[in-house]
């Protein structure tokens, strides 16, 4: 039952992103005047997300503190790193960001052609100039009233312990002047299986937002505080 319940998710996931793909192009590329086009885009992943979830009968997904986002603020929002499925939970904060994304990313059906139409930031891992790049263009979606959303672990944590922060999006969001908002992302780490594509254990999900950091009075030497702030805010919730 599992192996067919399995080939069903897959098949209806690619479906549905396939779908999303083609949507967010077409309201891309259509010749007519839309306000707030790439808003619009970028809304075609709400859907996505609310149906990827609800049609796995193996996923359970909670979202607490939605009201401590200020829909008028621009954030570099910072994300602990447990799964692949950490994105498709994180749009049903519902906000508007770009988020940084792995090169591998793009060849992926359909993902890798959302992730083109949304024009995010593509990093190249080990490639330095890529990452010059990346938060250049980070720095001009913030200058432009974007959120930025960043993995600051860089790779999946294996464990409930998260992995070392980098310190790019601290350095970012002090430089620009912009304040930090953490997100908790908790059990997702076997929502997607490893090592094969058989469902086989009930995820129940949380996605947590806490209230955002101000940046304005930290200067550029402090971004090491603000990261570590950051992360025991953000291990303090995953207990």
């Amino acid at each position: 039952m599992r192996f067919v319940i399995s080939i069903m998710i897959w098949v209806a996931g690619a479906i549905i992103t396939a779908s999303a793909f083609l949507a967010s192009l077409i309201i891309k590329i259509i010749p007519l005047p839309i306000a707030n086009r790439e808003k619009l885009v970028h809304a075609q992943c709400f859907w996505w997300s609310d149906t990827l979830v609800a049609l796995n009968p193996f996923w359970k997904i909670s979202v607490e503190g939605l009201d401590t986002i200020d829909r008028r603020q621009t954030y570099v929002i910072v994300a602990n790193h447990q799964s692949l499925a950490d994105i498709i939970v994180l749009y049903q904060t519902r906000m508007y960001f770009k988020w940084v994304a792995k090169q591998e990313l793009l060849k992926l059906p359909f993902i890798g052609g959302l992730l083109w139409v949304n024009n995010h930031v593509i990093l190249s891992r080990g490639n330095y100039s890529s990452i010059k790049t990346v938060y250049k263009q980070a720095a001009g979606w913030l200058r432009a009233g974007v959120s930025m959303l960043f993995f600051p672990e860089g790779t999946r944590s294996g464990t409930d312990e998260m992995n070392g922060f980098q310190n790019g999006a601290f350095k970012l969001a002090i430089k620009e002047k912009k304040p930090v908002l953490p997100v908790f992302i908790g059990g997702t780490r076997d929502a997607i299986p490893k090592g094969g594509w058989v469902f086989k254990t009930k995820v129940s999900g949380r996605v947590v937002i806490l209230p955002s950091i101000d940046t304005s009075a930290y200067g550029p030497a402090d971004y090491a505080g603000l990261r570590d702030l950051v992360r025991e805010r953000l291990q303090a919730v995953a207990g």
